[in-house]
């Protein structure tokens, strides 16, 4: 089964900054550009960290307000987050500015391995690297999503070769299998309950999946067998220790 890579939706002609890029370079750089955020490059064009909005935003934050009234005195130790915060409001260049350690992925990845990585990261976009860590490409979270425009019947035609036919080694007749936006319906019974469950784990990871419904049966309940026993009918022991 063949999935999306992060190298299919990056874009490849990437707006950089390097080390030393003056504070309102970058801000022109993103303003020019009309984007949110940007990578910081070294000189052997190894992504070192990223620029977001919200870190040129600081500096503006940290702006005392002439007008405004004087906070009562307390004592507030500093915290890792505070300092930071501070160094970035004196920030007057990209190295200065920039968060670090970069979150990256390459363009080898999966579409969906992509997704999770900026999720867990809590970012909107991830430099794409090559094996040294030079800069290759960028992808956004817009840029993921075009999976999600993938039409139902090119769906419908992986669930069908890839899940059924070659993987689990079934005539596609035993299946009825449904697309519509993105959810996929099997309906059906199979021989064994291994392959109804692996038929809907792999249908989930197709690319420009929303969902699956479950409307299959089967003849042999093989829960109780263990995943080092022999493989039938094509499901691979790697499968059914997924489950």
């Amino acid at each position: 089964m063949k999935n999306d890579k992060v190298g299919s939706v990056m874009t490849a002609d990437v707006v950089r900054a390097p080390y030393g890029a003056p504070f309102k370079e970058v801000v022109r750089l993103l303003a020019a550009h009309r984007i949110s955020g940007l990578p910081v490059v070294d000189e052997d064009e190894k992504v070192i960290g990223v620029i977001s909005e919200s870190d040129l935003l600081v500096r503006q934050a940290q702006t005392s307000d002439p007008y405004a009234p004087k906070p009562r005195f307390r004592l507030v130790l500093p915290t890792r987050g505070s300092r930071r915060q501070a160094a970035k409001a004196r920030a007057r260049t990209a190295g200065q500015l920039m968060s670090v350690p970069p979150v990256t992925v390459y363009a080898e990845n999966t579409i969906a391995e992509a997704a999770r990585t900026m999720a867990q990261n809590q970012v909107e976009r991830l430099p794409v690297v090559d094996e040294e860590d030079r800069l290759v490409g960028i992808v956004t979270r817009r840029d993921l999503l075009q999976v999600f425009l993938r039409p139902d019947r090119e769906i419908r035609s992986e669930v069908i070769d890839e899940v059924l036919v070659r993987s689990l080694w079934i005539t596609p007749q035993t299946v009825t299998v449904t697309v519509h936006e993105g959810v996929i319906t099997l309906d059906g019974q199979m021989e064994r309950r291994s392959e109804a469950e692996i038929a809907v784990a792999m249908s989930r990871r197709i690319d420009g999946t929303v969902g699956v419904v479950d409307k299959l049966t089967y003849r042999f309940d093989d829960a109780h067998l263990r995943p080092d026993q022999p493989a039938v009918h094509g499901v691979t022991e790697d499968w059914l220790r997924r489950l």
